[in-house]
């Protein structure tokens, strides 16, 4: 079978992502990449900032047999599908929280966006805007930045970081026809939400989608077509958990 290489800001990822594919794709064969410093400076100097080096893990992939590249991170989701459309015509470049973006299109005109972190915000509301612009349908997208998760998350409290974006949503959600969990390690917080509105997160669609684009041969979804410059050094595989930075 072949490869699909996951881009991962936080070594937390990889056992998320592993346990999906057991469930939903046995065989299905992965090579996981995780660069805490992408996430890191992004947050800091702006997703733009780590172009270069999100494109040399992007080449990484590719030269080491990737037939198809999952960046699970919200904050660097646009900057690697464009450099991927710019680089490579027959791999293609997902980002995660697509699939999730064209659910929540689809589910109503009024789409709350949940972060735990600031930088992911705008390029997940972008994101939510650009797929309502795809399926012709006019939304309204309202950012949430739950704040006081975070520190929890970085605390290692997982438990209580899940517990804060739960909340977050049951306070915001009744204003709402679809709720975003705009970050992967959100997902269980789906679980603990008292929302009556759909509460969408991105692991499960978006490893999917790149299983079937591994299925049709490497042939690329829609992307944005701006090219970007791009050039730069590779990730690490599987380094030690680190907290503080997590997509």
């Amino acid at each position: 079978m072949p490869t699909l290489a996951l881009l991962h800001t936080s070594p937390l990822h990889v056992p998320v992502f592993d346990a999906l594919r057991d469930e939903d794709h046995p065989g299905l064969r992965l090579r996981h990449l995780v660069d805490e410093e992408l996430l890191s400076r992004a947050r800091e100097e702006g997703p733009e900032a780590v172009r270069d080096e999100a494109r040399a893990v992007l080449d990484r992939a590719v030269a080491e047999g990737a037939r198809a590249v999952l960046c699970t991170c919200s904050t660097l989701g646009a900057v690697a599908e464009t450099e991927g459309a710019r680089a490579w015509r027959t791999v293609p470049v997902l980002r995660l929280d697509r699939p999730m973006a064209a659910e929540a299109v689809a589910l109503g005109p009024r789409v709350l966006v949940v972060a735990a972190l600031e930088s992911t915000l705008a390029p997940t509301v972008a994101l939510v805007d650009e797929e309502a612009r795809r399926a012709g349908r006019p939304v309204t997208v309202r950012p949430l930045l739950a704040d006081r998760a975070w520190s929890r998350f970085e605390s290692g409290d997982t438990a209580g970081y899940v517990r804060e974006v739960a909340a977050a949503v049951d306070t915001a959600a009744g204003h709402a026809d679809v709720v975003v969990l705009a970050q992967a390690s959100m997902a269980p917080a789906q679980r603990l939400t008292t929302a009556t509105v759909p509460v969408l997160s991105s692991p499960r669609p978006g490893l999917a989608a790149a299983v079937r684009a591994l299925d049709t041969g490497g042939a690329a979804p829609a992307r944005p077509s701006r090219p970007r410059r791009g050039a730069g050094r590779a990730s690490c595989v599987h380094p030690g958990p680190r907290r503080g930075a997590h997509g």
